[in-house]
């Protein structure tokens, strides 16, 4: 049998407000992938925010600081970039071309801005918007955490009332009510684009 071309992987993009489970499901989704031999990459973003207790450097993100960041913009070193809640966060460019010239899938953990970016680049790329439930059970998440102070809370409600705006603007809506049927729903679109 004749050697076949090594077909390019696919951009996705998985974008939710703080709190509504976006971090658990892309690490169950990538898992469950994996298991079925899928070729899935998750892009590790950069930002120039400090790392949270048990955050390590190059493995949930990489850690760089402002001047690092600008640089790496003015060197179009990243696919998208964007500034959220005071600090930046970007995705490079040169890892995820080679992953997709690979044949492996990308995934993306990145806001609507980032989205936005991505789609412009990449039309063919898959969007993927995360909802909460509902505002007060993404308030509730958010303080049962305990992570953050309250003005911090409702901050984040804040900013994710206007980001659940951008909802709208993506492929795929999914409201994340219950994790097992959320999940199954995500992998459902990965089966079907």
């Amino acid at each position: 049998m004749a050697d076949q071309q090594q077909s390019r992987g696919r951009l996705y993009v998985i974008s939710a407000p703080s709190g509504a489970g976006k971090t658990s499901l892309t690490h169950a989704l990538i898992k469950r992938l994996r298991s079925r031999e899928h070729c899935i990459r998750f892009s590790i973003s950069y930002t120039t925010r400090q790392p949270r207790p048990g955050e390590r450097d190059g493995v949930d993100y990489h850690f760089v600081s402002e001047a690092r960041f600008e640089e790496m913009i003015a060197a179009d070193e990243f696919l998208e970039h964007a500034r959220v809640f005071e600090r930046y966060y970007g995705t490079a460019r040169l890892a995820t071309e080679q992953w997709l010239a690979q044949g492996c899938d990308v995934m993306l953990d990145i806001d609507w801005q980032g989205a936005r970016q991505v789609r412009r680049h990449a039309a063919d790329a898959v969007l993927i918007f995360i909802q909460p439930p509902s505002l007060d059970e993404l308030a509730r998440r958010l303080r049962a955490r305990g992570s953050e102070d309250e003005a911090s809370v409702l901050r984040r409600l804040r900013e994710a009332e206007a980001e659940m705006q951008h909802a709208k603007e993506y492929d795929h809506q999914v409201t994340n009510d219950c994790f097992a049927e959320a999940l199954a729903a995500i992998v459902a679109i990965f089966d079907g684009s």
